[in-house]
């Protein structure tokens, strides 16, 4: 296809943001922000939170872009990349699944430990914005994959950047609404409660997610650029 379809530029992106959103350690890190916030006036708060969401979609979004570029450089590897990706897709959900994710998970961005450090509200909620928990690094890895593929068959640069940039607000949405309203907080306690199950979630998505582009290789006719 020569450019992002609907599911691939939005749909996809923002069940896998939403999906990262929910893992432990991306719990974590909004349960730190969350706290960072507390104390802070009405007026404050909106501006961290928008700093740390804009900041986040924006980076991740850079990355799409990126991506892209690398793919479109490759246009020969169109429809054996699919295949390759989901191959890949299908191995990190099966490890997911099996309880042995840290082996494929890693934190890009500064880290909590450097986070908590860190003194100035500005340059928190951008250290905050600018870090995507090593919990959603396989889901991120897989839409950055999706986008070189994709840019390989003629995507713009700009539907990689609304693409990844759509993962990256999702994976901090529901982090805003839990900054302003208790009983997202609350919510939030809840999914913490909850969150150590939720990486095989994430592994059964990856594994569909390769089915899916396993299927789009094989079966579905790419046009050249």
């Amino acid at each position: 296809m020569s450019e992002f379809g609907l599911f691939q530029l939005l749909v996809l992106p923002a069940a896998l943001g939403l999906v990262g959103f929910v893992e432990p350690c991306s719990i974590g890190s909004s349960l730190l922000f969350v706290k960072y916030l507390e104390d802070k006036a009405a007026v404050e708060k909106v501006r961290q939170t928008a700093l740390f969401a804009a900041t986040r979609a924006a980076f991740i979004g850079a990355l799409g872009v990126a991506a892209v570029a690398l793919g479109a450089a490759f246009v020969s590897f169109q429809k054996s990349a699919w295949v390759a990706l989901g191959v890949i897709y299908v191995l990190i959900g099966v490890i997911l699944l099996a309880g042995h994710g840290r082996t494929v998970m890693l934190a890009i961005g500064p880290g909590v430990a450097k986070l908590a450090g860190t003194r100035g509200s500005a340059g928190m909620g951008l250290l905050f914005g600018l870090n995507i928990p090593a919990c959603a690094a396989p889901l991120l890895a897989a839409l950055l994959g999706a986008a070189a593929a994709t840019g390989a068959s003629g995507a713009t640069l700009g539907a990689g950047f609304v693409s990844l940039g759509v993962f990256g607000f999702a994976l901090s949405a529901p982090l805003v609404a839990a900054v302003f309203f208790a009983r997202a907080r609350r919510a939030l306690d809840v999914l913490a409660h909850w969150a150590g199950s939720f990486p095989k979630w994430s592994g059964a998505v990856l594994i569909l997610l390769g089915a899916w582009s396993i299927y789009f290789g094989l079966f579905v006719e790419v046009p050249l650029a």
